[in-house]
C-alpha cells in the first residue's frame, strides 16, 4: 500500500529522491513502477533486464559502464527463451494478485516465476533466477566462459529431461491462468440508444410542458393551479434523479470453471482466499432460531473449502435460547454438510430444500440418494422438534432467570446489562462431521452491554463482529447476512470471488453486492415487495458508474476498505477543488487526507512489524497512533496491518485470542476512536447500510453487482400491509436521518472529486425521496377537490396544449417500455412498483418525514406500534392479516374522498346538461389514476372476508366527512357578494 504523500520504491522501501533536474527516477517509462536508481542498477547487475510489474524490457536504460562481459554473456543466456508478453501478464498477475491472495500460476518460460514478494523485494523472484542460471551452468564449470555453445547445452538436457505430463500439466495451468474470471457484457446498443433518446426526447418535453403550464394559470383556481404547478415540478425532479443514474447500465457474467482452474489444482493445497460469514440476530422470539439456524447450515454446507470458511452469529439480545439452538445446529451440521456436498443438492438450508415442491430425484444417479435423504429428513424432524421444544420453553422467563446446565446462571439473562460472551463450536476445536471431515468454524458472539453506553444497535454489532474475525480468523473478505437470508446457491462465494480475486477488476472493488430475492410471497406480489425494479433495474444502472448501493445483505465486503484506506489506485491521486480558494471545508478535507496519507505511510512502513519483539511493536504501534484510530488492542492492530487479511499467526495461542477477542468486544472499547465514524459500518442512521457504501465510495472504492442464474441467497420479507408499511417507514426514516446528517450527499466530499456525479445523483435520490411524500398528497387531494368545486387545475386545452400533454404522455409509456426491453421486467412488477410508490409515499414515507424532523431537531422519538391479530393457516395466510397501524390512515382518506368527489362530480354533470361532461372527463380521469394506484391499499384493507378494523373506518370517514363540510362552508372559489349588491336584490324583491 503506497503511501499518498510520497513514493517509495517498491524493493529497499526508501522514499524516491528527486535528481539533479528535480524530476523523480523512472526505471521503466511504460508503468513508472516506483523504484529507486540503486535498485535498478542493482537489478541490471544480478542479470533481471525487465520491468517486475509490466515486463517490459530496460531497454537502453542499464547506465552502467562497468557491467563485464560475462554479466552480458549471462544476460544473453537469461533472455533467450523468454517470451516477454507472457512475463508480462504473469508478473502483473503476480503484482496484483499477490493484494488479493491469488495463488500465482507459473508459465512455461523458463524464468518459471511463482510468485513475486512486494514486502522483501522480490527476493524469491530472484532466488529462482539464481537457481535458474545454476541449473544452466551446471556442466560448463571451469571451462572457457566465452563459449556460449556449450552453455546452451545443459539447459537443453534439463529441458529435456522435464516429464511430458509436467509439461502438459505447465500448458494447462498458463492456460486456466489466461482464461479471464469475469467479462462486461454493456447494453447491446439496439436497446440502449432508443432508451437514451427518449430519455432526452422526454426531458425536452418536460421543459415545454411547464413553460406552458406556468405560462397559462387558471385564474379561477388559482390556488389548486399554484399547488400541482409545485409538485408537478418536485415529481420531474424526482425523475431526473431517479432517471439518469440508469444511463448507462450493464450485465456480467463469471467464469467459475476458470476460477477454479486457476487457484485449485489438483495436489495442492487451495488457493481461494478466506471469507468470514456474519449473521446477526437481535430477538429469538421475533427472529424464529430455526430460521437462524437454517441460514447458517446454509453458510456451513457451502461450496467453498472449509478452511477457508467461518462463521460468526452476532446474538445481540444475548438470549440463551440463540445460544442453546446453536449447541444443536452444531451437532445437525455434522449430518447434514456432507450429506449436501455428497450429492450436491440446492439449496442447502434444510427447510427450503425439503419443502420444495419439484422432482428432487431430477439429476440424481447414485441408488443410495433416495435412502440417505428419507433418512435426512427424518433427523432434520427430529431437531426441529428438539429446537421448537426450546422455544416454548422460553416463552416464559424463570423469575430468577435462566441457568446453564453446569447450575451458573446465564450472564445474558439481563439483555442490557452483561459480559462479552464468545464461543466457538465447529472448526479447529476438534470437532468433524459423520465421515470424519473437518467443518467450517463456527462462533458464538455476544458484545458487552452496560448501560449508559450507546451501542448502534446492527451497525455496532457488525462492528464488533469485524474485529473479533480480525482476531481470530481475519479473512481478506467479509460475507455479511440477515438472519433470514440463507445460501441459495452454494457457488455464491465462488460467484464473488471472480471479482475480488481478478487481479484486474479486484483491485478497486469494495464490495460486490448480490440482489435480495424472497419466499413466501403470493404470485401477484401486491406490495411489491420483491422490489424487483429496484433490484433488475436500477442497480444494473448503478453497476454500469461507480457500482451498487449496498443494501445491508448479501454482500462480500474487503476488509482493507471497512478499515477506512483507500483504494490502492486512488492513493497517490492529486485532490481537486472547485475553486481557487479552498473553503474552510476545503482546508479540513485536506487536512483529513493528510491524516490518511500518513496512516498509508505508517502500515507500508510497518510490513515488516514481525521482525520486532512484542514490547518494540507496542511502542511502535502507540507512537503511530493507531490506538486512536483502530482502538487498544495490539492484537487487532496487528491485524488490520496485514495488507488484504493476512490471517492469524499459527503459533498465537488460542485462549490469549480469546481474551483478546472478548476484549475488543467491550462497550466501552470504540471510544475516542474511528469506529462507526470512518471505519467499519457507519452510525448516525437506521439504514446503517447506504451510509456505510456511500462512504466507501467516496474514498474511490468502486461496488460490483452480481445476478447469477440461480439467486445467490433468498429471504423472507413481511408480506402483509401493515409490516410492510413499518418495514418502509424504516427505511425512509433512515433516508431522512442521512438527509439532516453530515453525511449528506448534497455536499458530503462534494470537492473530493472521487465520487461520480451520476453516483452522486443516484445517493441524493435515496436521501430526498420521502419528501416526494408532501406532494405526493397534495396531489392525491387535488382531483377530490377538483370535483367537489367544479374547479380544475388546467385550462381549456389549445391544439399545442393537447400535443405536450399527449407528447408527455407517449414519452412516459415508451421510456417504460424500452426500460423493460433492456431489463427483462414485466409490465406487472413495473405496474406494482408504481402503486406501492403512492401507497408508501401517501402513508410511510409522510410519516417518516415528520419522524425525522421530530426526532433530529427536536430529540423526541415517536414510535408506531402494531397490533397483530390472528392469521388463516393457509398458503399466504399471513397475507390477509389485519393490523392496526396509524400509517393505515391517510391513504384511506385519499381513497373515499376521491370516491365521494366522483360521485359528487357525477351528480353536478347530471343536473348540469351535456356541456358539463367534457370538464369532468379530465377530473374524473384524475381521481381514478389515484383510486387505482391506492386499489393494493383497498384490498389490504378488505382482507380476504372483507374484513377492515373499525377504528380505521372511523377515522378515515371522520376526516373526509370534516374535511368535506369545512371546505363547503369556506369555499373560497365562490364570488364573494358585496352588502350593496344584497340590498339592491332585495329591494326589487317583491314581498
Amino acid at each position: 500500500m503506497m503511501p499518498s504523500g510520497a513514493s517509495l520504491c517498491n524493493i529497499c522501501g526508501e522514499q524516491l529522491v528527486l535528481s539533479e533536474n528535480g524530476e523523480l527516477f523512472v526505471a521503466c517509462h511504460e508503468c513508472s513502477y516506483p523504484i529507486c536508481k540503486a535498485c535498478f542498477e542493482h537489478e541490471i547487475n544480478e542479470g533481471h533486464k525487465v520491468c517486475l510489474k509490466c515486463g517490459t524490457p530496460y531497454e537502453g536504460r542499464t547506465n552502467n559502464d562497468n557491467v563485464d562481459d560475462e554479466r552480458e554473456d549471462d544476460d544473453d543466456d537469461i533472455m533467450v527463451h523468454e517470451n516477454p508478453s507472457t512475463m508480462a501478464s504473469q508478473i502483473n498477475n503476480s503484482e496484483d494478485g499477490g493484494g488479493l491472495h491469488a495463488r500465482h500460476i507459473s508459465t512455461v518460460s523458463s524464468l518459471d516465476i511463482e510468485e513475486v514478494n512486494e514486502e522483501s523485494g522480490n527476493s524469491k523472484w530472484k532466488n529462482r533466477m539464481k537457481g535458474w542460471k545454476g541449473k544452466g551452468k551446471g556442466k560448463g564449470k571451469g571451462k572457457d566462459k566465452k563459449n556460449k555453445t556449450k552453455k546452451d547445452a545443459p539447459t537443453a538436457e534439463n529441458e529435456a529431461a522435464v516429464p511430458p505430463e509436467q509439461q502438459m500439466e505447465e500448458i494447462r495451468s498458463t492456460d486456466a491462468a489466461a482464461l479471464p474470471l469475469s467479462v462486461l457484457m454493456p447494453i447491446v446498443k439496439s436497446k440502449l440508444a432508443p432508451y437514451r433518446t427518449v430519455i432526452i426526447v422526454r426531458l425536452v418535453i418536460l421543459g415545454l410542458f411547464f413553460h406552458y403550464r406556468v405560462t397559462n394559470p387558471v385564474e379561477s383556481a388559482f390556488p389548486l393551479w399554484l399547488t400541482s404547478i409545485i409538485c408537478e415540478i418536485w415529481f420531474a425532479f424526482s425523475w431526473v434523479l431517479d432517471q439518469f443514474p440508469k444511463w448507462s447500465p450493464v450485465n456480467r457474467h463469471t467464469y467459475i470453471e476458470n476460477l477454479s482452474a486457476r487457484f485449485e489444482r489438483e495436489g495442492e493445497p487451495s488457493g481461494l482466499a478466506s471469507v468470514d460469514f456474519f449473521v446477526s440476530t437481535v430477538d429469538p422470539l421475533k427472529e424464529p432460531p430455526l430460521i437462524t439456524a437454517n441460514t447458517v447450515l446454509s453458510i456451513l454446507a457451502v461450496d467453498y473449502p472449509v478452511d477457508k470458511v467461518s462463521c460468526y452469529v452476532s446474538d445481540d439480545g444475548a438470549a440463551m435460547l440463540t445460544f442453546e439452538s446453536l449447541v444443536e445446529t452444531a451437532e445437525f451440521a455434522k449430518k447434514w454438510v456432507p450429506f449436501c456436498k455428497k450429492f450436491s443438492i440446492e439449496p442447502r438450508a434444510p427447510e427450503y430444500y425439503f419443502s420444495q415442491k419439484i422432482d428432487y430425484l431430477k439429476d440424481k444417479v447414485q441408488p443410495s440418494f433416495v435412502k440417505e435423504r428419507r433418512a435426512m429428513k427424518r433427523e432434520y424432524e427430529e431437531y426441529k422438534v428438539r429446537v421448537n421444544a426450546m422455544v416454548a420453553k422460553a416463552q416464559k422467563t424463570p423469575e430468577e432467570g435462566w441457568t446453564m446446565q453446569d447450575g451458573t446462571p446465564w450472564p445474558g439473562n439481563n439483555s442490557r446489562d452483561h459480559p462479552g460472551m464468545i464461543q466457538v463450536f465447529l472448526g479447529h476445536s476438534g470437532a468433524r462431521d459423520i465421515e470424519g471431515n473437518e467443518l467450517p468454524r463456527l462462533v458464538y458472539v455476544s458484545r458487552e452491554k452496560r448501560p449508559g453506553y450507546q451501542h448502534h444497535k446492527k451497525a455496532g454489532a457488525e462492528n464488533a463482529l469485524v474485529r473479533v474475525s480480525a482476531v481470530l480468523t481475519n479473512a481478506p473478505f467479509i460475507l455479511n447476512l440477515d438472519c433470514d437470508h440463507y445460501v441459495n446457491n452454494s457457488k455464491a462465494v465462488r460467484e464473488a470471488m471472480c471479482f475480488l480475486m481478478d487481479p484486474e477488476v479486484g483491485r478497486d472493488v469494495c464490495y460486490v453486492q448480490f440482489p435480495q430475492r424472497f419466499d413466501g410471497i403470493d404470485r401477484s406480489d401486491r406490495y411489491a415487495n420483491r422490489n424487483t425494479v429496484f433490484f433488475d433495474v436500477n442497480m444494473r444502472g448503478l453497476d454500469g458508474i461507480q457500482g451498487p448501493m449496498y443494501v445491508g445483505t448479501g454482500c462480500v465486503f474487503n476488509r482493507q476498505a471497512l478499515y477506512g484506506y483507500s483504494p490502492p489506485s486512488m492513493v497517490n491521486s492529486p485532490i481537486s477543488s472547485c475553486c481557487c480558494c479552498p473553503s474552510s471545508k476545503e482546508v479540513s478535507r485536506v487536512s483529513r487526507d493528510g491524516k490518511r496519507a500518513e496512516l498509508d505511510a505508517a502500515i507500508y512502513n510497518l510490513r515488516e512489524i514481525d521482525n520486532y519483539d512484542e514490547n518494540e511493536r507496542s511502542m511502535l504501534i502507540s507512537q503511530m497512533s493507531f490506538e486512536k484510530t483502530f482502538g487498544l488492542s495490539t492484537v487487532f492492530i496487528e491485524s488490520a496491518l496485514m495488507e488484504n487479511g493476512g490471517g492469524v499467526p499459527e503459533s498465537a495461542d488460542p485462549s490469549m485470542l480469546i481474551k483478546e477477542a472478548i476484549h475488543v468486544i467491550s462497550c466501552g472499547y470504540e471510544e475516542k476512536t474511528e469506529w462507526g465514524k470512518e471505519i467499519g459500518w457507519i452510525y448516525g442512521s437506521v439504514t446503517e447500510d447506504i451510509l456505510t457504501g456511500f462512504k466507501m465510495q467516496c474514498r474511490g472504492w468502486r461496488s460490483i453487482y452480481c445476478m447469477p442464474l440461480r439467486p445467490a441467497f433468498k429471504g423472507s420479507a413481511p408480506i402483509n400491509l401493515s409490516d410492510r408499511l413499518h418495514q418502509v417507514l424504516r427505511w425512509a426514516l433512515g433516508s431522512v436521518e442521512i438527509f439532516l446528517s453530515r453525511h449528506c450527499p448534497l455536499w458530503y466530499a462534494v470537492g473530493g472529486g472521487r465520487l461520480k456525479w451520476l453516483q452522486r445523483l443516484a445517493y441524493i435520490n435515496t436521501i430526498v425521496y420521502p419528501f416526494t411524500s408532501l406532494p405526493l398528497v397534495a396531489y392525491c387531494t387535488l382531483p377530490a377537490i377538483c370535483l367537489l368545486t367544479g374547479k380544475f387545475i388546467i385550462p381549456t386545452l389549445t391544439n399545442v396544449a393537447s400535443i405536450l400533454f399527449l407528447g408527455l404522455f407517449l414519452s412516459i409509456i415508451v421510456t417504460s417500455v424500452l426500460e423493460l426491453r433492456w431489463s427483462g421486467v414485466c409490465i406487472e412488477d413495473l405496474w406494482r412498483n408504481e402503486q406501492f410508490w403512492v401507497i408508501g409515499g401517501s402513508s410511510a414515507h409522510l410519516f417518516a418525514v415528520f419522524q425525522g424532523f421530530l426526532k433530529m431537531l427536536a430529540g423526541v422519538d415517536t414510535n408506531f406500534t402494531v397490533t397483530a391479530k390472528a392469521a388463516e393457516d393457509t398458503e399466504f395466510g399471513e397475507l390477509y392479516i389485519i393490523k392496526w397501524t396509524t400509517l393505515l390512515i391517510p391513504p384511506t382518506t385519499l381513497i373515499i374522498i376521491n370516491m365521494v368527489g366522483v360521485v359528487a362530480g357525477f351528480s353536478d354533470a347530471l343536473n348540469g346538461g351535456y356541456e358539463s361532461w367534457g370538464p369532468l372527463f379530465g377530473k374524473v380521469f384524475f381521481a381514478f389514476w389515484v383510486i387505482f394506484h391506492l386499489y393494493p391499499f383497498l384490498k389490504g384493507l378488505m382482507g380476504r372476508q372483507n374484513r377492515t378494523p373499525t377504528i380505521v373506518i372511523l377515522w378515515s370517514v371522520l376526516l373526509a366527512s370534516v374535511f368535506s363540510i369545512i371546505w363547503v362552508k369556506i369555499d373560497p372559489f365562490v364570488n364573494k357578494v358585496d352588502s350593496e349588491t344584497i340590498a339592491e336584490t332585495c329591494v326589487a324583491i317583491d314581498c
